[in-house]
């Protein structure tokens, strides 16, 4: 990984993002037991999109909240080169 910062969040928050990612990590132990009791492949594939629209979801609320509190500060604060750092951000989540 890049050198890698770190943000304060608040703690109602952060129960809220872990409580989410708990969840994404129990449907993927449920993709590994479906592939191991060898489960017909068009229901593993729904539930493969079900992780994939929960992870989706995990990061729009992520970058709703980065944008609405570092972005919006980091600007307030004269910090410009933060917008570069977010257009760099989408682009990789958008490959």
């Amino acid at each position: 990984m890049e050198d890698m910062q770190h943000q304060k969040r608040a703690a109602d928050q952060k129960k809220k993002m872990l409580t989410r990612l708990s969840r994404i990590e129990g449907q993927v132990r449920g993709l590994e037991r479906m592939v191991s009791e060898d489960v017909y492949c068009p229901d593993i594939l729904i539930q493969v999109s079900a992780v994939t629209a929960a992870l989706n979801s995990f990061s729009k609320e992520l970058l709703k909240n980065h944008i609405k509190n570092c972005v919006v500060e980091d600007i307030k604060a004269g910090r410009d080169e933060t917008v570069d750092e977010l257009v760099s951000v989408l682009q990789k989540m958008m490959k």
